[in-house]
């Protein structure tokens, strides 16, 4: 899994890939149907939106989400009904399919031509579940360590997540509850302190439970330093706006927004290994206008639309060319936060199985409430 991951970030071809062959639909039938696209806050504007409708003919509406749990648990509710197209994180794809909530994709009708490549190879661990696959790469960040440029304590060249429990940083540090504990048992892994290798986490139970308790006691421990926790990205910015956070363990993102709105916040990689995650386009088990979805995904995969989503989001699109077309800042931005050995270094979201986010979130229910 790690390989195939990092020759994602390493522009490998991706091998075994699929031949996508034309498609046309009926865009006078689509046009009588509206799309209807479930996706995290921010990553769907209107001018997406407007564009969509001026190359297809299609109507779409958004709706919001802010976790890949409030995803989840939406799509529990009404039995994969609801939405035609969903953005989970490939690390949760295999849970969808456990609980027969998505159907497999037609991969003929992808123009796979479109996609990065890598990023394709990439998505292949997660994406694909029983020989089929379910998931069409969209976009991918991280989450690694946003800090105030002057009143935060670090070292940007030899950045870790330890930095965010140190005394000088303590009452302004704002974390995500599940990630931080991740991100503790990084450093704790690294200094050696940890019973068995972090990756043990998420292949059974055992090493899970023995890894997380000395992770939530050390949580516990550095619990003071924090100004707030986040869950959604409005509040991770807000945290360093209104909250006095000057370091936090974030998603790029959020840094990019706020250097966005000419606030002193740099964005860097600890040496543990920036947290990394694959966002793909899902078509919910009862998802009604299909034919639509693949007119949507193929409309992505282009370098335009490509392009204004990471305008409109800060990630990095898997749409090829896009990259061409963004503004000097946001290539900035990239450059800055990441040097090759940060890329290299990358630390992959394994597959988050459902016995292991039921365990992964009663340990952050305790972190929370200590």
């Amino acid at each position: 899994m790690t390989l195939s991951r990092r020759q994602f970030v390493k522009g490998a071809s991706a091998a075994g890939a699929v031949a996508a062959t034309p498609f046309a639909m009926n865009r006078a039938v689509a046009a009588n149907k509206e799309l209807r696209i479930y996706a995290w806050a921010g990553y769907i504007t209107d001018e997406m939106l407007s564009d969509f409708k001026a190359k297809t003919g299609i109507n779409a509406t958004f709706t919001p989400y802010g976790t890949n749990d409030e995803l989840l648990n939406s799509l529990r509710a009404t039995d994969g009904t609801g939405f035609d197209i969903i953005m989970p994180t490939v690390d949760r794809v295999p849970g969808y399919v456990d609980y027969d909530l998505v159907q497999p994709l037609d991969v003929k009708r992808v123009n796979w031509s479109g996609c990065l490549d890598s990023a394709l190879a990439g998505s292949d661990v997660g994406g694909i579940v029983n020989g089929k696959r379910y998931f069409a790469p969209s976009d991918w960040g991280t989450e690694a360590i946003a800090y105030h440029k002057q009143d935060a304590s670090v070292d940007p060249s030899n950045l870790s997540y330890g930095d965010l429990w140190k005394p000088e940083n303590a009452g302004g540090v704002t974390v995500r509850g599940h990630s931080a504990l991740v991100g503790i048992g990084l450093w704790l892994e690294k200094a050696g302190k940890l019973p068995y290798p972090l990756l043990e986490s998420y292949k059974n139970e055992k090493a899970m439970r023995a890894n997380f308790d000395v992770i939530l006691k050390v949580a516990s421990e550095h619990k003071s330093s924090l100004a707030q926790f986040w869950s959604t990205e409005n509040e991770a910015q807000g945290a360093f706006r209104a909250n006095g956070a000057v370091i936090g363990q974030t998603w790029d993102s959020t840094a990019f927004k706020l250097q966005s709105e000419g606030e002193p916040i740099a964005y860097g990689a600890p040496k543990e290994g920036a947290l990394a995650w694959m966002e793909g386009f899902v078509i919910p088990k009862n998802a009604n206008n299909i034919d639509s979805v693949y007119e949507f995904i193929n409309w992505y995969y282009t370098p335009e639309a490509g392009a204004m989503f990471v305008k409109a989001t800060g990630y990095n699109s898997t749409a090829k060319g896009a990259d061409a077309l963004l503004p000097e800042a946001t290539k900035q931005f990239f450059q800055d936060s990441y040097s090759k050995e940060d890329l290299a270094n990358l630390w992959w979201w394994p597959i988050q199985e459902p016995w292991y986010v039921a365990l992964r979130n009663e340990y952050q229910d305790r972190y929370l409430s200590a």
